[in-house]
């Protein structure tokens, strides 16, 4: 078994051992980047190789496990002449989260823990939940009151603890926080553990190899918390690098309006969250976080790669789950945020990839 690389805090460069159950930088508390830098194999080398996202073997700080469920590698198809949507929700629960959860898990049975807990307002815990179960791994999976009740069965299905928390998306993260605290538990964060964010960058891998070695001018991406945008960055990265890109997409970053804080940062040009933005219910709430721990790396991502934030409206994310699934694509409201934010002709004739993350059956149609 090779060594598992460093960790380190990159505000204050702390590192942690790889081996560590640490979740995060014992200075600042803050979330954890991996001391890993690989080079992406070429595209003529990938033929023959599984069809999951452990093809990109190189890539991956983690040999291939024994618990892949088959995840990735998911369908590619146009939505206009200029746009194409990546069907993540067709992964093995049903959301993109998959990428990243599979890599918690076996980075989990490395360390042996008694328990593996995680927080989630549903997605990530149903993932982490579904490939602890593949491990054989007792999970705890903390969960704010309102998450969706499909989504809870489904956790609750895959045999996890479901802890329901008082309050928001916020509180359950706390929670989860201070149980991780306990002697023996893995915190299967999707937030603050990078290994989630070398899951979801396959995500670019493989619209690069779909593609044939190439990458459109614009990535559309979901943010709460981040983790496919950070994961995209990092793939860019590898591939540019690389040579194997000859420009890097510029990466435009979509919230849902009633939660924005990236947004009005950005449109301010603050490096951190500036604390005065508003939050309302939104239908989108797998990305209606209020504070994202990795809101600097965030903005940072965008303006480097000449990018954008976007905005939603309710209704714009109504009328964008029922188009989609007037084309065949029954995708929850907080995975149509991207085509809501861009079928309008936001992208005025540039290429553009836009994921559809979650299903529509975890949560049904949204309502006014």
């Amino acid at each position: 078994m090779t060594p598992l690389p460093d960790r380190y805090c990159p505000t204050d460069g702390v590192r942690i051992p790889g081996a560590s159950l640490a979740w995060c930088c014992p200075s600042c508390h803050g979330p954890l980047d991996l001391d890993f830098s690989p080079t992406p194999a070429p595209l003529k080398s990938l033929t023959g190789r599984v069809n999951s996202l452990w093809r990109y073997a190189e890539t991956l700080p983690l040999a291939p496990p024994t618990i892949s469920l088959g995840e990735g590698r998911t369908p590619l198809v146009p939505l206009t002449d200029d746009i194409s949507a990546k069907l993540d929700y067709l992964m093995p629960t049903l959301s993109f989260k998959d990428r990243g959860a599979v890599l918690l898990a076996e980075l989990a049975l490395r360390a042996e823990p008694r328990r593996v807990v995680a927080d989630s307002s549903g997605n990530a815990g149903t993932s982490v939940a579904a490939y602890c179960a593949r491990a054989r791994l007792p999970c705890t999976v903390y969960v704010p009151f309102g998450t969706s009740a499909k989504k809870l069965e489904q956790i609750e299905a895959h045999g996890a603890r479901v802890e329901l928390v008082d309050g928001g998306r916020e509180a359950a993260g706390a929670a989860a926080r201070r149980a991780a605290d306990q002697p023996g538990t893995f915190y299967a964060s999707h937030v603050y553990n990078p290994y989630f964010l070398h899951g979801t960058k396959t995500y670019v891998h493989e619209l690069w190899e779909d593609l044939g070695g190439r990458l459109p001018d614009v990535l559309v991406l979901p943010v709460g918390n981040g983790t496919l945008l950070l994961g995209a960055a990092l793939a860019v990265a590898e591939l540019y690098g690389a040579g194997l890109l000859d420009r890097r997409p510029a990466l435009w970053a979509v919230q849902a309006a009633a939660v924005a804080p990236l947004a009005e940062a950005f449109a301010q040009g603050a490096d951190e969250l500036t604390g005065t933005t508003p939050v309302a219910p939104t239908l989108a709430e797998g990305i209606a976080i209020p504070r994202p721990p990795r809101a600097r790396q965030i903005l940072r991502a965008v303006r480097d790669s000449g990018g954008t934030f976007l905005t939603v409206t309710e209704d714009q994310i109504r009328h964008a789950q029922l188009d989609l699934a007037s084309r065949g694509l029954f995708v929850e409201s907080t995975g149509v945020a991207c085509w809501a934010a861009v079928r309008e002709g936001a992208l005025a004739g540039k290429s553009a990839a836009v994921p559809l993350c979650g299903a529509g059956l975890k949560s049904g149609l949204a309502h006014a």
